[in-house]
């Protein structure tokens, strides 16, 4: 029953706007966070000034978040122009030469494990629909998915404002002046890494405490890896900002 459950929250988790952006808004979120406490890291790692903090966590935010927004875009709409060239190859294909096509589709479902009246039946429903012979060639040769698509436009929106929100929040306790800044941050982040990593189990199916836990001690390495660095370099160089 908790599984029947689980699996009615997902397939409505993924129908209607949010569902599908879900993935887009988890992940932007993913790396935003990281990004930006790595340099809020980096930055108190060579015991900077919060001025500094604040011009490179905004100007790193805002300048990875359109890189990643853009990239999204630009690697959707190149995915879904390649999908529609092949569409428009494999439809020539079927009106020139019905017979092959015909015997490549066979030859897939043969491989299944369908075979005798069950093939031949099967075979001549998919032919009966061009769109669903179409869409069953490309899956069968191609691995191309024909299933509903997302406009790029709204996936690179997602992906940018997840982004700068989640990313904003180390930068929080700078932008307000706080004392012990850092050590907020620290709070900040390490609360906002466990709520990112909760939510994305929504998308990969894993459970919500590993996936809280795997986040958490992956951005708490970023922000370590980070400190050192800045903290070495302070050291090597006499950094004094």
């Amino acid at each position: 029953m908790n599984s029947v459950n689980q699996n009615e929250k997902h397939m409505k988790l993924h129908s209607g706007l949010v569902g599908s952006v879900i993935g887009d808004m988890v992940y932007g979120a993913n790396d935003g966070i990281v990004t930006t406490f790595a340099v809020v890291a980096g930055v108190a790692g060579a015991d900077l000034s919060p001025i500094v903090v604040l011009v490179m966590g905004f100007a790193n935010l805002f300048a990875d978040g359109w890189s990643m927004a853009s990239a999204n875009y630009l690697g959707t709409k190149s995915r879904y122009d390649y999908e529609d060239q092949e569409r428009a190859v494999e439809e020539k294909a079927i009106l020139e030469n019905p017979q092959a096509r015909i015997k490549c589709l066979k030859n897939y479902y043969k491989g299944k494990g369908l075979d005798g009246e069950a093939l031949d039946s099967l075979i001549a429903v998919i032919i009966q629909d061009k769109k669903l012979w179409v869409d069953e060639m490309l899956m069968c040769e191609l691995n191309i998915d024909s299933g509903p698509r997302n406009h790029p436009l709204k996936n690179s929106i997602a992906t940018f404002v997840a982004f700068n929100l989640a990313g904003s929040l180390p930068l929080w306790p700078y932008l307000f002046k706080l004392e012990n800044a850092f050590v907020y941050s620290i709070i900040l982040s390490a609360v906002a890494f466990f709520a990112v990593g909760s939510l994305s189990s929504r998308v990969t199916a894993k459970s919500w405490l590993f996936a809280s836990i795997q986040m958490l001690l992956v951005g708490s390495l970023a922000g370590l890896v980070a400190y050192a660095v800045g903290f070495s370099l302070k050291n090597i160089f006499g950094i004094n900002v």
